[in-house]
């Protein structure tokens, strides 16, 4: 086996610490489990939360509680709420995250969702 591998393993998240990071308004708390091309968090956005940046990085974001605005660049935005998802590839869109009440949701990011052109 390589050590690029990942192995069968359970993840209790009680356990990953948070770390905080603020928008542009309100506090991110991210639990992360970090692999070699692969990122798996726990993110917890607070009411009032505004992202402090537009980010083109692809993900695949699931949510867990709450309601999130995904807000694209060219002025276009969406709507998750609990048990829905979005999914896109780095480069292919400029967004980020608004709550009016907070949001809890998984994101995962990595090489695969690299632009394939």
């Amino acid at each position: 086996m390589n050590d690029k591998n990942i192995p069968f393993q359970t993840v209790d998240w009680t356990k990953i610490p948070k770390t905080e990071h603020h928008g542009e308004t309100g506090v991110a708390y991210w639990q992360t489990l970090q692999f070699d091309g692969l990122r798996i968090r726990i993110v917890e956005y607070s009411s009032g939360y505004v992202a402090d940046h537009w980010c083109k990085k692809g993900h695949i974001v699931h949510c867990l509680e709450g309601e999130v605005i995904n807000e694209q660049e060219d002025g276009t935005s969406s709507i998750l709420t609990q048990g829905m998802s979005y999914v896109v590839s780095d480069e292919l869109s400029s967004h980020r995250s608004v709550t009016k009440d907070g949001v809890k949701l998984m994101i995962i990011d990595g090489d695969f969702l690299k632009l394939k052109t």
